[in-house]
């Protein structure tokens, strides 16, 4: 569906994803960034990772594709909003190159506090919890006590104040961001339009219709509203967000191997300090 989570067949048509990741590591530190690139690209794509998202962002910062850098920032955060190292990279890539984040509802907001399936286990496990506190006494033929009714208004409470997440989630998905510089916003989705403005690479806007090839956006800079083509724009969220086990693929490249974190929030890793100012040095040259 879109440009940077596209099967690249000739590295890894039957390698795993640990393969894959691994791969991209080896090359990155090669300074083989498009041979990086892809790798994790396409390790991404079989098993979608907050680590290797990350990973794919730098690699594509380091070739000089501002947009697909930031897509894949952005997709590591949809994944793990805890990811405090993919802020830091989202913030200054922006500031370099001069591009806003994209303006979220208050709803919007309260859906990036947790990974987006985190919000679907609290609201199924507070409803089921509530429901369960209201039937149970009957089907066990017990007499309904006050803890019971306790209970189920405190697990009706936190599934409605979960209930403004799940729209953040829908409405969020809908994000996007321009893949390459001077993107053109047509009038029309053809490619005879006339050209109403131009987005910067990494400029975020929101998917409104698909038509054909092309995509009705409505961008963050001055509400311009207009069509781009699909390979143009890289969404947020191309398909529904899953959450795998933390392996391999999970860990942010490390110089040494034998000190990567077995941890569940491997994920969370980044450079080493001596690794992480050669990333910025190298982002400002």
């Amino acid at each position: 569906m879109v440009a940077v989570f596209a099967l690249i067949p000739s590295i890894g048509r039957c390698a795993p994803p640990d393969a894959l990741f691994l791969a991209g590591t080896q090359a990155y530190h090669a300074a083989d960034y498009p041979r990086a690139a892809r790798a994790f690209q396409e390790s991404s794509a079989l098993r979608p990772a907050s680590g290797t998202l990350q990973n794919l962002g730098n690699a594509e910062w380091q070739r000089g594709h501002t947009g697909a850098a930031i897509v894949a920032w952005e997709r590591a955060l949809w994944l793990d909003p805890f990811n405090e190292a993919v802020r830091d990279d989202l913030r200054f890539a922006r500031k370099t190159a001069q591009v806003e984040a994209p303006e979220l509802a208050w709803y919007e907001v309260v859906s990036t506090w947790l990974p987006a399936d985190w919000w679907v286990w609290i609201a199924g496990a507070s409803l089921g919890l509530a429901v369960a506190m209201v039937t149970l006494p009957d089907v066990l033929r017990r007499p309904k006590a006050g803890w019971h009714q306790s209970i189920a208004a405190v697990g009706l409470m936190v599934f409605l104040l979960s209930v403004p997440a799940h729209l953040g989630i829908h409405t969020r998905s809908r994000i996007g961001f321009a893949l390459q510089p001077e993107t053109p916003l047509r009038l029309t989705p053809t490619v005879e339009a006339q050209v109403i403005t131009r987005l910067a690479a990494g400029e975020p806007a929101r998917c409104q219709r698909v038509s054909g090839n092309y995509v009705l956006i409505r961008a963050s800079r001055e509400g311009f509203r207009g069509w781009v083509e699909r390979t143009q724009l890289g969404l947020i969220c191309p398909e529904p967000p899953r959450r795998r086990s933390v392996g391999a693929s999970e860990r942010v490249l490390r110089s040494d191997a034998l000190h990567a974190p077995d941890a569940p929030n491997a994920a969370h890793a980044t450079f080493r300090p001596h690794e992480y100012r050669i990333f910025r040095h190298a982002a400002r040259a």
